[in-house]
């Protein structure tokens, strides 16, 4: 399956949530993992990503707090598929 052949999706994100949002999907191979797959990101790296997409300073404590929230989420899901998966 190539990606031409998948669905294209439309996500909104609001933009009180762009950072955030950007910082997240910056972080996509900064994922550590276990034997059981994901266990949460690699934020050794986090401060770079803040400051190459633009972060101001002032913001990166609460945008810090937005990814753990996403990240959260995504570990729920990547969990949820592991238990569903043949």
């Amino acid at each position: 399956m190539l990606r031409k052949d998948l669905p294209e999706e439309v996500i909104e994100v609001f933009p009180e949530n762009w950072k955030a949002f950007v910082v997240m999907e910056s972080m996509g191979t900064q994922w550590r993992t276990g034997s059981g797959g994901a266990i949460g990101l690699d934020y050794g790296v986090l401060p770079s990503v803040m400051r190459l997409t633009g972060v101001p300073v002032k913001e990166r404590a609460a945008i810090f707090q937005d990814v753990r929230v996403m990240e959260a989420e995504a570990l729920a899901v990547m969990a949820e598929a592991r238990e569903t998966s043949p």
